[in-house]
């Protein structure tokens, strides 16, 4: 059972310092998939605290069947899609309020490496969603290809398949936009 699994089943338990440490450590890394979904950064916190209140109030059983991580961020996927359902029969959200433009920092020590993350942030959210999540899963939450299928409810080949089509549809937008990288 993974540090996760041991929180969540202590506070289901009773004992609520086990959900704190679930929010300390996955609070970030969930809000930061979930913006995958909805391009709005205070929009994908907002379903990442719901994520977590749903674990609190409704208190789903974890069936172990895959790592608690897989597990946690497919209630949140599931908190997404639906967030998304609801919104597109709601007409006061417009396109303009769902969409949030990658921040610009001027850190002088690591402008370089800043602009080359806001060129993958743009192109990255050009990509087809699909693409997005497998990329943001595999690379910068570090799933294996099962735990990402699970989470986004594919199978191995299918994510095998995204991966690759991701990382070139990926390296063609950032071509396009002047950046080249050898490691695409």
């Amino acid at each position: 059972m993974d540090n996760g699994a041991a929180s969540y089943h202590r506070f289901l338990a009773g004992d609520k310092e086990g959900m704190v440490e679930l929010i300390r450590d996955y609070k970030d890394g969930l809000t930061l998939y979930l913006n995958s979904f909805v391009n709005n950064i205070s929009i994908a916190e907002e379903l990442m605290e719901d994520t977590f209140v749903k674990l609190v109030v409704k208190k789903p059983k974890y069936q172990e069947k895959s790592s608690f991580k897989t597990w946690l961020y497919t209630v949140g996927r599931n908190v997404a899609l639906d967030f998304l359902r609801k919104s597109s029969k709601d007409p006061s959200l417009s396109i303009d309020e769902m969409y949030n433009v990658a921040d610009n920092e001027d850190v002088e020590s690591d402008y370089i490496k800043t602009e080359q993350n806001i060129t993958l942030h743009r192109a990255m959210q050009k990509l087809n969603p699909e693409y997005k999540q497998v990329l943001y899963l595999v690379y910068f939450e570090n799933f294996d290809n099962a735990e990402a299928a699970e989470v986004m409810h594919k199978n191995r080949r299918q994510i095998e398949n995204l991966i690759y089509r991701a990382k070139k549809a990926l390296k063609t937008e950032l071509e396009r936009e002047g950046f080249v990288y050898e490691g695409l």
